[in-house]
C-alpha cells in the first residue's frame, strides 16, 4: 500500500514514511492509492474478534510496510483492558430513546483521541527506534489533542512533543492534563488566539521545508494518517456491537469540529462497512453543517469563531476535511489546489452542484447545537438514566434526535467523559458528583509548566530551534 497526496506532487510512499510527516511536501494531506475492500464473507469473520484482533486486522491493510509480528506486537500493547478500562475498549450502551452511545474515552487522558494517539506513541517510537532517527512533533490542540498525544509519548525515546494550545479557552481540566507533566520532552506553548491560530501555525512550519527537514518535524494532529487508520477501527467494532448480523446498517453521529473522527468514519464507509448515514454534529461553530447543507465551504477567521461550551470543536478551518473532498471530486489534485487556494484567501468555495453526491453516494448528513441545547440533553440523559456525557458527546446526541428518521439506528461517538468539563455539567445537571478516575484526583492544584507567546510562527520556530540546541 503506497499513500499520495491530495494536491498531487508527492511521490507515493511507504506507510511508515507517512507515519512521521504530517502534512505531504506539496502541502497536501496523505491518503492510500486506494481503499482496500471488505467483502461480506471478510466482515462476517471479523465479527467475532477481539478488539486487538480487529485493529490488526484493518491497520495490516494499510500498514504494509511493517512486518506482521511487529505490528501486531505494537498492536497488543496498545489496546489493553488497563489502558482502557475494560477488555471491551469501545462498549456500546443503548439511552431509553433508542440512541446508541460507543464509549471512546476510557483511556488515560479521557478523551476519544486516546484511541489514535496510544497506537500512534507505540508505532512512532517502533519506526523511529528501526530507523535511527529522532522526531520532533509540532501539534496544536483545542483541548484532548495535546494531552493524549503527550501522555502517549511522554517519555519515549527519540521523541520531543511542543503543543500549541488556545491561551485560557481549554477547560480547567484539559490545560491541568497538559501543564501539570514534568516529562522532559514535552513542552507547552499557549498562543494568545484561538485554535485556528494555533494550527495556522503548525501548517506554517510544516510549509517551511529547510526548518522541518533540519528538525525533523512531525505532526500527531489529525491531519497524521496513522491517527486517521487507528480510528477507522473502532467504526467497525461499533457496528459489530450495536447490530446483530451484517445484513443491517447503521448510521453514525459524530462530534465535528476538525473533520478527523468522522473522515475516518468516511474511510470505513469506503472499505465497504454498511454505514447508511455519517452525521456531522457541530456547535455554534457551524461550517461543516453549513457545507453538508448547502454545498458552500465559507471557513471563518479567529475573530469569527465562538468561543463556546463544547471548546474542542470551536474551529472553523476544519483540516481533514481536504481528504473528503479530493475523493469527492474523483480524486482531482490540480482541483483540490484551486480550490485550497480560495480557503487560503479566505473566501472558501461553492460545490452544491455535488450535494446529491454527498448526501447519497457519500451518506453525509449534519446538525448544529447550541449552549442551551447542550445543557437540556445532558440533563436530559442523566435524569433519563444514561448517566453523565460531556457537551461534545450531547451536541452528538442532540443532533442525532433532531435528523433520525423512521426505524434508523444511530450510534453517537462519544468524545470525552465528564469529568473533563465539570463546571458545564454542574451548570446542567445541578451539584451532581462528577466521577473522576482516582489518579487524576486533585489535578487541576498540581504544578503547571507553559510558555504564552504572540500569535507569530516565528517565534515558535525559536523556541523549538533553542530547545533542541540546548
Amino acid at each position: 500500500m503506497k499513500y499520495i497526496s491530495t494536491r498531487g506532487a508527492t511521490a507515493p510512499k511507504p506507510f511508515s514514511e507517512v507515519l512521521l510527516m504530517g502534512l505531504a511536501p506539496d502541502g497536501g494531506l496523505m491518503l492510500p492509492e486506494h481503499y482496500p475492500q471488505i467483502d461480506a464473507a471478510t466482515l462476517q469473520q471479523w465479527r467475532g474478534l477481539s478488539y486487538p484482533e480487529l485493529a490488526f486486522e484493518i491497520i495490516s491493510l494499510f500498514a504494509t510496510d511493517i512486518p506482521a509480528a511487529d505490528l501486531r506486537n505494537i498492536i497488543n500493547r496498545t489496546y489493553t483492558a488497563e489502558i482502557f478500562g475494560s477488555a471491551e475498549i469501545t462498549p456500546v450502551r443503548t439511552l431509553s430513546d433508542g440512541i446508541k452511545i460507543q464509549a471512546l474515552s476510557n483511556g488515560p487522558t479521557l478523551a476519544f483521541k486516546d484511541m489514535a494517539m496510544q497506537f500512534l506513541g507505540n508505532a512512532f517510537e517502533y519506526v523511529l527506534a528501526k530507523a535511527g532517527r529522532q522526531l520532533n512533533i509540532l501539534g496544536a490542540t483545542s483541548g484532548d489533542t495535546g494531552s493524549a498525544a503527550e501522555y502517549a509519548l511522554r517519555g519515549k525515546k527519540g521523541i520531543n512533543v511542543f503543543m500549541l494550545s488556545p491561551e485560557g479557552k481549554m477547560s480547567s481540566f484539559q490545560r491541568a492534563q497538559m501543564f501539570s507533566l514534568q516529562d522532559a520532552n514535552i513542552h507547552n506553548i499557549a498562543v494568545q488566539g484561538m485554535f485556528d491560530d494555533c494550527q495556522d501555525i503548525v501548517k506554517a512550519v510544516q510549509n517551511d521545508a529547510a526548518f522541518k527537514a533540519q528538525h525533523h518535524i512531525g505532526t500527531v494532529n489529525s491531519i497524521n494518517w496513522g491517527r486517521i487508520v487507528a480510528q477507522v477501527v473502532y467504526y467497525f467494532a461499533g457496528y459489530f456491537k450495536a447490530t446483530e448480523t451484517n445484513a443491517q446498517k447503521v448510521s453514525f453521529c459524530v462530534p465535528s469540529g476538525n473533520f478527523g473522527n468522522i473522515c475516518a468514519g468516511h474511510i470505513a464507509r469506503q472499505m465497504g462497512l454498511p454505514i447508511r448515514r455519517l452525521i456531522a454534529a457541530t456547535n455554534e461553530n457551524d461550517v461543516l453543517d453549513e457545507f453538508f447543507k448547502t454545498g458552500v465551504y465559507r471557513p471563518r477567521t479567529a475573530e469569527h469563531t465562538h468561543v463556546t461550551s463544547s471548546p474542542s470543536m470551536d474551529i472553523s478551518k476544519a483540516s481533514n476535511f481536504e481528504r473528503f473532498v479530493f475523493d469527492l471530486t474523483g480524486r482531482n489534485a490540480a482541483q483540490i489546489r484551486a480550490l485550497w487556494a480560495e480557503v487560503g484567501s479566505g473566501k472558501g468555495f461553492d460545490l452544491s452542484e455535488k450535494l446529491p453526491e454527498i448526501h447519497e453516494k457519500y451518506g453525509f448528513a449534519s446538525g448544529r447545537s447550541s449552549h442551551r441545547n447542550r445543557l437540556d440533553t445532558i440533563a436530559d440523559v442523566y435524569r433519563s438514566g444514561g448517566g453523565l456525557i460531556d457537551p461534545h458527546t450531547a451536541d452528538g446526541i442532540q443532533v442525532a434526535r433532531e435528523v433520525r428518521q423512521a426505524g434508523e439506528t444511530i450510534v453517537c461517538l462519544e468524545t470525552a467523559l465528564a469529568a473533563k468539563f465539570e463546571d458545564t455539567i454542574h451548570e446542567a445537571a445541578g451539584s451532581v458528583t462528577v466521577p473522576r478516575p482516582a489518579a487524576l484526583e486533585g489535578l487541576e492544584q498540581l504544578p503547571q509548566r507553559v510558555q504564552t507567546v504572540p500569535n507569530n510562527a516565528d517565534i515558535v520556530k525559536t523556541i523549538i530551534r533553542e530547545t533542541l540546541e540546548k
